[in-house]
């Protein structure tokens, strides 16, 4: 038998020994993707860090409200707001409001962005090992990279929480730069171009850091908004996928870098960090596919048949519409869309801009009517819808959209993480899977 054939014989095997009946879900009550009967999410922790909210439940149901995201008690509004009104950069900011559960005066923002931009630079062994690390994704790039300041790290297992807030910080600030220089790298080894690595410069936020890091020039609204993004991704709750991935390998009791890569890993997943790389060229698509982008009746003429599975990538999706908690509004798509309506305005892509909006409007109502009876509350435009047109008005490479993300949620991660380790009474996570496979007697090998 071929080494081949036996690859092949086992994978047709587990067409039929992977497959469970839906039915069974049902009978056993089984919460799949631990999602309730109406959609909402399966309670299985409580935390102080954040909250996503999307409805409110009533006697009668869930009733669906406007987006809510919020920071340790503060709505995201309220914080990106209060930031824009002393027009000065906010991710530091969220980043010690996240970390520590307050907002820092004058002294105490001052010097922990000093000490942030000092753990930017990355030790020269690191910077070297980056240089070998080759690769077309930069998000296992990061990974492995995550894991190799284990073995600089003097004390990488201890989980006091001293150690663990010196961790934090420690990637908070790295992550910037290991992705920066990854990509730098990537350039060089894959397309052939110059290779830059730029310092980071002390007296820069990470947001202008980051861009000079990777591209050099940058103009002062690409690093606000750039600015914003990372605010609104800095964290989603503790259930969704990365977070969850981080404090369920937390609660083992694992290092930190290790549970660290775990969420990195599940970020890179296209059903979660990689919605935006489908949004862009969703919309670039559409631009070629639409004759007038004015035109409502040819734009829902057109959605309808990609949710037929007839036009585009026939999978019957409009990336970038609807969200697992949000239903009337995401409030990160809402304030990162009034920068971006700013940003195309820089840069000259007025009716770009006008269009996206348009689908937005459009995809919303050709989804509710299309699907009918079939879905249960309203969808609306998530993050991801506005975020990839965003990347690439600032000039920023695909390549780095999903570790933009990961750049951004670190700080989430790492204050998840330092929750999970720091409840009176830990517990390792371990939910139940029911057995639904008959009993089998062994047969002797002879007589198989």
């Amino acid at each position: 038998m071929k080494d081949e054939y036996m690859v092949y014989k086992l994978s047709e095997s587990i067409k039929e020994t992977s497959r469970i009946d839906n039915e069974l879900f049902v009978k056993h009550n089984v919460k799949r993707g631990l999602r309730n009967e109406d959609h909402s999410g399966v309670l299985v922790g409580l935390t102080k860090i954040g909250d996503v909210v999307g409805y409110e439940r009533q006697s009668d149901g869930l009733k669906a409200i406007p987006g809510k995201l919020v920071y340790r008690g503060i709505s995201i509004d309220d914080l990106v707001q209060g930031i824009e009104s002393e027009n000065r950069f906010g991710f530091e900011e969220t980043a010690f409001l996240l970390l520590s559960g307050y907002l820092p005066d004058k002294e105490e923002l001052e010097v922990f962005t000093r000490v942030l931009n000092q753990a930017m630079p990355l030790e020269q062994k690191t910077t070297m090992n980056i240089l070998d690390l080759e690769g077309h994704n930069i998000m296992n790039i990061l990974a492995r990279s995550v894991l190799e300041m284990y073995t600089f790290d003097p004390n990488p297992d201890d989980t006091s929480r001293d150690n663990l807030m010196r961790q934090s910080i420690e990637l908070i600030a790295k992550f910037p730069t290991i992705i920066a220089y990854a990509y730098n790298i990537l350039r060089h080894s894959q397309q052939g171009r110059s290779l830059h690595i730029r310092h980071p410069k002390e007296n820069l936020s990470i947001a202008e850091n980051f861009l000079f890091m990777l591209k050099g020039q940058f103009t002062p609204m690409e690093a606000k908004i750039l600015d914003l993004a990372l605010m609104l991704h800095a964290d989603h709750g503790g259930g969704n996928n990365s977070t969850f991935t981080v404090r369920v390998t937390s609660s083992s009791g694992t290092d930190t870098y290790s549970s660290i890569a775990a969420g990195i890993g599940s970020l890179k997943g296209p059903l979660h960090g990689g919605a935006n790389l489908r949004v862009i060229d969703m919309f670039h698509h559409l631009q070629e596919a639409i004759s007038d982008w004015t035109d409502t009746d040819e734009i829902d003429a057109y959605l309808t048949r990609m949710l037929k599975k007839e036009v585009y990538n026939k999978t019957g999706k409009i990336y970038g519409i609807g969200h697992a908690v949000y239903t009337i509004s995401d409030p990160r798509a809402l304030l990162l869309k009034k920068w971006a309506r700013d940003l195309a305005k820089e840069k000259g892509l007025d009716k770009e801009f006008a269009f996206l909006e348009l689908i937005e409007e459009r995809a919303i109502e050709t989804f509710m009517k299309f699907k009918g009876n079939q879905v249960k509350k309203r969808v609306c435009a998530n993050v991801d819808f506005y975020s990839g047109f965003v990347y690439e008005m600032i000039g920023l490479p695909k390549e780095v959209y999903t570790p933009l993300f990961a750049m951004s949620r670190i700080t989430g991660w790492t204050a998840h993480r330092i929750e999970e380790l720091n409840f009176d009474s830990k517990r390792i996570i371990r939910p139940a899977y029911k057995n639904v496979a008959e009993n089998k007697s062994f047969i002797p090998l002879e007589k198989r």
